[in-house]
């Protein structure tokens, strides 16, 4: 009905009372569509100048219009009815027909009797009702389900398996050797996560913030303005960095960086350098770094240096303008690239690096093909695409495909099942098929490989000489 070069978000819907139907959508550029319900043609109602990075809103009111703001947030309103729009300017938000479909966030409270919904607990099982006699009720039930499923997991300090889950939120850990686990409320989504020494970082959505976690020390409920929670809020990033993909702690065990896409209808993702001895942060934006990518892949380098990989990928609702994704080298001292590159004609998303054998570095473009990258020449010293056979890499928002060990034995995660790199042929072998699709990464523990499938953690233990 309405064709942008971007996915459009539609956030609430409204009829007026001769039938027309009202839509607004975000983020790239708000928008108010009307609907005609006979000639079934469609209609933006805001001309280009008044289109801004965002979400419009529409509601029905008692009068039988719908009323539509340009931008949620702002002040500028259409009264529209019959498919006419009439520009009013500020308006008050009131006389709204409850209408149970007309946002994202439906949720029917109300019961015929009068009694009305307060609490739907789907974690503790448990239901709170207010009845037309003011009496307050409190119902428990049960269900089985799948679980949440998980955004990612890494070996923490404590010799456990831990990461976070989605809808709801969730902090997990599993402790191999007492065959025991621990499930918390957590703050956020947590998409990606890694250890520096005794702490446990986690990089999450929304807002690309930043957790540190000391296992050693009780669990207390992450609030941002609590220095004693634990974990810990230290920063966050929005809008330059909305959704993390990578999360690097670094081998000198006092940077932690962290990146990603950025906010709901942005272009172009920030890099974050946190300094654990200075608890500063330094926030570059995506023109700091290259225009309209976003780094997706850190490794450290020797001499302060990082090689990073990029993705073409926007913000959710934003719209993609760069063609290719590229590689760049960023000096940790003065936060400026020593050098970017279009390696690879074809390459989307560099969905992970690693260390390799010497002072190579193992990489993944489009999450098909490997190679080989010698950062002292900076070029591509081999290469090969391997969906063919292999088929591609797990996937998630924070990957964790590369797995190290000890030396220069270093595993991969597939979809299909687990892999080893050979460092002198640089062949990719598979040791195991995976009874279920591999989904986030990936570490190793006391010889076995985690990774998770769903809602579901498994674990492959290596044949170790």
């Amino acid at each position: 009905m309405y064709d942008q070069n971007w996915r459009q978000y539609q956030r609430t819907v409204a009829a007026d009372d001769t039938g027309w139907i009202y839509f607004a959508v975000g983020n790239t550029a708000s928008q108010i569509i009307a609907f005609g319900p006979e000639s079934g043609e469609a209609t933006p109602i805001m001309d280009e100048l008044e289109r801004e990075t965002g979400t419009a809103h529409v509601y029905r009111n008692l009068n039988g219009k719908v009323y539509g703001l340009t931008v949620s947030g702002g002040d500028i309103w259409y009264e529209l009815y019959e498919g006419r729009a009439t520009r009013i300017g500020k308006h008050e938000q009131q006389n709204e027909k409850p209408v149970i479909t007309s946002h994202q966030g439906l949720f029917h409270q109300d019961f015929p009797d009068g009694s009305k919904l307060i609490e739907c607990d789907l974690i503790d099982r448990r239901l709170v009702v207010d009845s037309t006699t003011s009496e307050r009720r409190e119902l428990c039930f049960d269900y089985t389900s799948e679980g949440a499923h998980l955004m990612g997991l890494a070996a923490a300090p404590d010799g456990t398996i831990c990461g976070g889950t989605a809808f709801p939120m969730r902090f997990f850990s599993f402790n191999p050797k007492a065959d025991e686990w621990i499930n918390r409320e957590s703050h956020g989504q947590w998409n990606t996560v890694a250890r520096q020494g005794d702490r446990f970082f986690v990089g999450g959505y929304t807002h690309g913030y930043l957790l540190e976690w000391d296992p050693s020390r009780p669990w207390i409920r992450t609030e941002k303005d609590n220095p004693d929670s634990n974990p810990r809020f230290l920063t966050e990033c929005e809008p330059d960095i909305n959704r993390p993909h990578a999360l690097l702690a670094h081998p000198d065990g006092k940077n932690v960086i962290l990146a990603g896409t950025p906010g709901y209808g942005y272009t172009g993702g920030g890099l974050l350098f946190w300094d654990r001895e200075t608890e500063t942060a330094t926030l570059l934006k995506h023109t700091d770094v290259l225009p309209d990518l976003s780094t997706f892949s850190i490794v450290p380098l020797p001499v302060d240096k990082l090689l990073c990989g990029t993705t073409t990928s926007p913000g959710t609702g934003g719209e993609r303008i760069a063609e290719v994704a590229e590689l760049y080298i960023i000096d940790m001292g003065t936060r400026k690239l020593d050098w970017h590159e279009v390696v690879h004609d074809d390459a989307e998303e560099y969905t992970d690096l690693c260390p390799g054998p010497g002072d190579f570095i193992y990489g993944i473009v489009n999450r098909c093909r490997f190679f080989v990258f010698d950062p002292g020449a900076r070029k591509v010293v081999y290469e090969k695409n391997f969906e063919d056979h292999l088929g591609k890499t797990n996937y998630q928002q924070g990957p964790r495909i590369f797995v190290p060990a000890s030396g220069d034995t270093v595993y991969m995660l597939l979809v299909k099942g687990i892999a080893e790199i050979d460092p002198s042929t640089y062949e990719i072998k598979l040791l195991a098929e995976s009874p279920v699709p591999i989904e986030p990464g990936g570490d190793l523990l006391d010889g076995h490989i985690y990774f998770a499938s769903g809602s579901h953690v498994y674990s492959y233990q290596l044949r170790l000489c």
